[in-house]
């Protein structure tokens, strides 16, 4: 259940509720939002005395969460969160629609620092790249590791732009956690719960990438995972879906934002790198996602694809970056965004 408060609550009176909530051994996360402050009860209320807390001063109402996901539930909190993120602060969830581009691995110092000067040319707010790749076959490229970590926040001392890097085990939180400014939990540990409660208990962001078979509602669970730890900055991340087609690598469905959006209010990105597979349908989804209302885009480039360590086919190069900028200000600015 929420316990709403009245607009003009006090810091004391919402104490107040939070005091009462433990009382009755509930776990409480107040929400702040831009009008009125709410509190989230988790925990068995079978024992509550309901009528308590709502008589409690400044208490408008309690209403019950009726979603399997509690923290996550559009209510909870009618207005997308913002999240921010990077030196600069960036709010993924704001007006703005954030881009994030870089390869999908970290090979060298020099091409993590040719990559990011030309994603910062171009106009994006971050920074992504792999130190540690969880990948299919075990003869796969499989990152620097802690090396890479430091490259990437190398790039991020030059350049400014936010790191976002995939973390893909417990011993390695601590690490990423250190030198990126976003955590990812990849779509084959969306549901590592153990790995989800402790990036919970870190104060980064994380970005949240959907599982390649999860339904909505195991999505948003995961979340709530992070979220119960502690975390409320997560971001969710659409990366497709596992079907039986063969043109992609996997299938993109944008029909993702408006169904989320009328469930949460955790921001959206959307990867149409591994949402297709292919890097000639990389613009043209990244046009479409931000017209049907992302948030963001993550977005796989590298300077010399044919050569890249892992994922050539799907990343695309600066140049078509800083030209595919152009076109998304202006699909943008045609929703009522801008970049």
């Amino acid at each position: 259940m929420i316990v709403v408060m009245k607009p003009g609550a006090t810091k004391e009176q919402v104490q107040h509720v939070i005091d009462l909530v433990h009382d009755y051994g509930l776990k409480d996360h107040p929400i702040y939002g831009t009008d009125r402050t709410v509190v989230a009860c988790i925990g068995d209320k079978r024992s509550v005395d309901k009528g308590a807390i709502e008589n409690a001063p400044m208490v408008e109402k309690i209403v019950p969460i009726l979603a399997p996901y509690k923290m996550a539930s559009l209510e909870v909190k009618k207005e997308v969160t913002q999240i921010a993120i990077g030196p600069g602060q960036f709010k993924i969830g704001g007006t703005k629609v954030g881009i994030i581009a870089g390869p999908c691995a970290v090979e060298s110092a020099e091409q993590i620092a040719t990559v990011a000067a030309s994603v910062k040319e171009a106009g994006c707010v971050g920074l992504r790249g792999g130190a540690y790749k969880p990948r299919t076959s075990p003869y796969s490229f499989q990152g620097m590791g802690l090396d890479g970590l430091k490259i990437l926040a190398q790039a991020r001392e030059e350049t400014g732009l936010a790191v976002v890097t995939e973390v893909i085990g417990l011993e390695q939180v601590d690490a990423v956690a250190e030198y990126s400014d976003v955590l990812q939990i990849g779509a084959r540990n969306m549901q590592h719960y153990p790995l989800l409660e402790a990036v919970g208990k870190t104060n980064k962001p994380v970005l949240l990438k959907r599982g390649m078979s999860a339904t909505l509602d195991e999505f948003l669970l995961a979340a709530e995972y992070i979220i119960n730890a502690g975390n409320p900055n997560v971001i969710l991340c659409e990366r497709g879906v596992r079907t039986y087609e063969k043109y992609v690598r996997n299938t993109l469905p944008l029909s993702v934002i408006p169904a989320l959006r009328d469930r949460t209010h955790l921001p959206i990105v959307i990867d149409p790198s591994h949402g297709t597979g292919h890097a000639y349908m990389v613009p043209s989804m990244c046009l479409a996602a931000v017209a049907a209302g992302a948030d963001g885009l993550i977005v796989e480039c590298h300077p010399d694809p044919e050569h890249a360590a892992s994922d050539g086919a799907q990343s695309i190069t600066p140049q078509v970056l800083t030209e595919l900028m152009d076109k998304l200000r202006r699909v943008a600015q045609a929703v009522d965004r801008d970049l």
